[in-house]
């Protein structure tokens, strides 16, 4: 079972430094139920990482509000562990709260942030705006109903 964003968190503040905390992200991210063949598909890929990332999305429509689930795969070991990390904040949510979500924020709260290079920040961007592009077009195909 994947640990919850506020577990991570938590976890993250138990390591003193980076070099632990970047381990730490590697097994976050093999910790990832591996996709299908089927499903990493050009469909799934995250456009904008320098990485290999792909994040399938489905809709469980049996509550009041629908809830967006995620899962996610990727090529390199710290990304992979960058995908369980934003998994963990996004998935099980309504699309309002995701939308209502601030990421970005939250990574450099914790200071993950400052410790990614450019092109890990950007591929972090990217799927943030991937999943709330989902979240969107959910309240879009709600409000047309």
């Amino acid at each position: 079972m994947a640990a919850s964003f506020n577990e991570i968190i938590e976890n993250f503040g138990f390591l003193d430094d980076w070099e632990d905390r970047y381990r730490y992200l590697i097994e976050l991210g093999k910790d990832l139920p591996l996709l299908a063949e089927s499903e990493m598909t050009e469909e799934t890929r995250v456009k904008g990482c320098a990485s290999q990332v792909w994040v399938v999305t489905s809709i469980d429509r049996s509550g009041v509000a629908p809830v967006l689930h995620f899962r996610g795969q990727s090529d390199a070991h710290i990304v992979k562990g960058l995908v369980a990390l934003t998994l963990a904040l996004y998935s099980g949510r309504t699309a309002t709260d995701i939308l209502a979500l601030d990421a970005l924020d939250l990574f450099r709260r914790i200071g993950l942030a400052e410790h990614l290079t450019p092109q890990r920040s950007n591929g972090v961007r990217s799927m943030v705006e991937r999943i709330r592009r989902d979240a969107r077009d959910l309240l879009a195909e709600e409000a047309g109903a």
